[in-house]
């Protein structure tokens, strides 16, 4: 991708509005998954778009921004986890890119690139029109399984450089009321937007296609070509947030049960450790974890049952499109899940780290098929009514 930033941009309908997008990692999750939606959507007679990308996490999200033809930006120095070197060197490397580019509305996405991209805009003096500051998060990062200390320090940053924000825009209305209590405020507003999906092109495969595909894919990571009656799976990436260890704790209430098995799509840090938990459990052709795969959310349709095991979420979008492809849900009482899942009529809502209520409700699930394909057409027909792509589209549109 081009580097070189052509300033002028100028239409006969006037000049384009620049909007420069700060994200701190390149692996596709929430807010990668959330600023593709909006860039690729945006019209380019109408807005010149920059996206400014931290090095960490594998460079999926630059794929993506190059299929969408968009251009984008590395910082070397913006890393996800706090290291006082990396991170002034982030400041000064954003400050670079921000007065290169000049943007209307400077748009932060996740918790480090707002610390850092709002600390960068206030060190420059000689604005002749300061940009509006646009911060989405996609969950406190206070509220991640973390130590005391840790937790504190988030809250504390979020604090301090809430007053350089003019808006903040949460995806879930937990995070709102926990920023208003905490008094987390920034220059003008707090806005919930929802996420957003068009249902009817998630580009999904066919049920058989992508279960074929699926057991080509466990036959190369178990070894053995085997079928099986039932998949529960999870698209997710392994961080502690994602409690995948509960997954695998329900896991063993099937243990003994050859026509179920667990499927884990997605890859992180918390890799070694679940392997290990699978080792000591003897679940190994029981749980399976098949890395990341490119647009994940194609092969759902392999899934019979879809399970959200989170200790802390923001909105989902892995949520939505599993109920969007008809499959019944089950979800932890975390983020927006309980503004999303009415409980035994689109779903499941069970409390975080209760393996014992998740194994419960997929063999109630899996004992009415009935009861089974009522639960996936009524998520389907929530995502589709409730969480309409276009509507994320407009109310963030509406903001530049």
């Amino acid at each position: 991708m081009d580097d070189n930033i052509n300033y002028l941009n100028a239409t006969d309908k006037g000049p384009k509005k620049r909007v420069l997008f700060i994200i701190t990692q390149s692996e596709m999750g929430g807010a990668q998954r959330f600023v593709l939606e909006i860039v690729s959507r945006l019209n380019k007679d109408k807005y010149d778009l920059l996206v400014a990308v931290g090095s960490d996490g594998g460079g999926e999200f630059l794929k993506q921004l190059d299929n969408a033809d968009i251009r984008h930006k590395i910082i070397d120095s913006l890393k996800r986890d706090i290291n006082p070197v990396q991170d002034i060197k982030s400041v000064f490397e954003t400050r670079k890119i921000i007065q290169e580019f000049r943007p209307n509305t400077l748009f932060l996405n996740s918790s480090k690139a707002g610390f850092i991209g709002s600390l960068a805009a206030k060190t420059i003096t000689n604005w002749k029109i300061r940009p509006k500051i646009i911060y989405r998060i996609g969950g406190w990062s206070f509220n991640d399984p973390w130590p005391a200390w840790k937790k504190k320090l988030w809250l504390t940053l979020e604090r301090v450089s809430a007053p350089q924000k003019d808006i903040i825009i949460v995806n879930n209305k937990h995070d709102s009321d926990q920023a208003k209590k905490l008094n987390i405020k920034p220059r003008n507003q707090i806005l919930l937007i929802h996420n957003g999906i068009d249902a009817y092109k998630l580009a999904l495969l066919p049920k058989e296609e992508a279960k074929l595909r699926l057991f080509e894919k466990i036959a190369r990571y178990s070894g053995k070509i085997f079928q099986t009656e039932t998949i529960v799976g999870t698209i997710a990436n392994l961080y502690p947030t994602k409690d995948i260890a509960s997954l695998v704790k329900v896991a063993e209430f099937f243990k003994n049960d050859t026509s179920i098995v667990f499927v884990v799509i997605g890859e992180g840090s918390e890799r070694a450790n679940i392997e290990k938990m699978i080792r000591e459990r003897s679940l190994q052709h029981k749980v399976l974890l098949l890395g990341q795969l490119s647009d994940a959310k194609k092969y759902l349709p392999a899934f019979d049952i879809f399970v959200l095991p989170s200790v802390k979420e923001g909105f989902p979008w892995a949520l939505i499109e599993a109920m969007a492809t008809k499959l019944p849900v089950i979800a932890t009482r975390v983020g927006a899940v309980e503004e999303i899942i009415e409980d035994g009529k689109n779903g499941f809502i069970v409390e975080p780290k209760n393996s014992n209520q998740i194994a419960d409700r997929i063999k109630l699930i899996l004992s009415d098929d009935r009861f089974k394909q009522e639960l996936g057409i009524q998520a389907h027909q929530t995502v589709l009514f409730k969480f309409p792509l276009e509507k994320m589209i407009k109310q963030v549109e509406d903001l530049l």
